[in-house]
């Protein structure tokens, strides 16, 4: 009976460890289970942070691809409109080539017009009544050596002879007064000078004793008699002076000669 009994203590014992060795197998096996399961979980999340990437960087990249597209519209409507004002400007350089030939052209015949008519003022000046002679002397002088200056350009040239000849016309359109030393009776004398335009020329000392014009037949100053036109004179002097009002006055004025 005891060694019944033996064996079977034995074979309850087996059962008792075989039964313990298969509950830590069960156990052991449902970790690596949840091991995995959250293995692949993580994994999972893994691929779908890589996917959202790349979807995030494939959207960026549609992104900018059509705000390239864009930038590229804008390009070649921009260009075309240069091209368009490329076309004009070469049109414009056309036409100022041929505006430069015709200036050189048109140079080549004004500077011999503009001598002629310096040397056409300076015969107006000397065969016109003698008043301003050294500011109108300056005046011409200045233009014609203008004239011979490399540096100055041919626009430049013909303005101041424009110029000149304004003011040489404007001189026949004014009353004006100034002092000048004349000579009277072979002796040079300061007078107050009477210019109507360029229709009388008339002269009269401080003392209004003596009283001239300017003889154009005869080139020189001509004492008149004081009684006729000492006052008339004066009086001008005085307007041209803008000290009296504008009125009539009588001048010594040369009778006009018949056409011939």
């Amino acid at each position: 009976m005891r060694p019944r009994l033996w064996q079977s203590a034995v074979v309850g014992l087996f059962g008792v460890v075989c039964a313990l060795r298969i509950g830590d197998v069960g156990a052991q096996t449902l970790d690596q289970v949840v091991e995995t399961g959250e293995a692949k979980v993580a994994e999972g999340q893994a691929s779908q942070q890589r996917v959202d990437k790349i979807v995030d960087a494939q959207q960026g990249k549609l992104i900018r691809y059509r705000a390239l597209l864009k930038q590229i519209e804008g390009l070649e409507q921009y260009n075309e409109q240069l091209a368009t004002q490329v076309q004009g400007q070469l049109a414009l350089i056309e036409q100022f080539d041929a505006s430069v030939e015709q200036v050189a052209q048109i140079e080549r015949q004004m500077l011999p017009l503009i001598t002629r008519m310096s040397d056409a003022l300076g015969d107006f000046v000397d065969l016109d009544l003698p008043f301003h002679e050294t500011e109108r002397a300056e005046r011409l002088a200045f233009v014609r050596n203008s004239i011979g200056k490399a540096d100055v350009s041919v626009a430049e040239k013909f303005r101041q002879v424009i110029e000149a000849y304004q003011i040489e016309n404007d001189y026949g359109r004014k009353i004006d007064n100034y002092q000048d030393i004349i000579e009277l009776d072979g002796q040079p004398r300061e007078v107050d000078v009477l210019r109507f335009g360029r229709v009388a020329l008339a002269a009269q000392t401080k003392d209004a004793n003596t009283t001239a014009v300017w003889d154009r037949d005869a080139g020189q100053w001509q004492v008149v008699d004081a009684g006729d036109y000492r006052n008339s004179i004066r009086h001008g002097i005085r307007m041209a002076k803008k000290q009296a009002s504008i009125e009539m006055i009588t001048l010594p004025v040369p009778a006009p000669e018949a056409a011939q």
